[in-house]
């Protein structure tokens, strides 16, 4: 390796490092808004989560429980198609 060789590898790697160097805080900063924003959205995760685990909670202690069934039985839907008759018959 002669002179000039050496005072380009110098040269070339002086730029390189000042690159680098140059970069260094964009790059830092990148890196730390990612981590800001990753921690960001799971703890709006976290929030939504719980907000909808609470809705959940509420619901069950407002909703009445019921024994009797909700479909009604044979005789009220004859009942219902009487009536009907009669109103248009009238």
């Amino acid at each position: 390796m002669n002179a000039n060789q050496t005072e380009a590898l110098i040269g070339l790697l002086f730029t390189f490092g000042l690159l680098v160097l140059m970069a260094l805080p964009s790059v830092l900063g990148i890196v730390r808004d990612k981590r800001v924003d990753r921690s960001i959205r799971e703890a709006q995760k976290a929030h939504q989560e719980q907000e909808y685990r609470e809705a959940q909670q509420a619901k069950e202690r407002t909703q009445k429980s019921s024994s009797r069934s909700t479909v009604p039985s044979t005789a009220t839907w004859y009942a219902d198609g009487r009536r009907s008759k009669k109103l248009v018959s009238s």
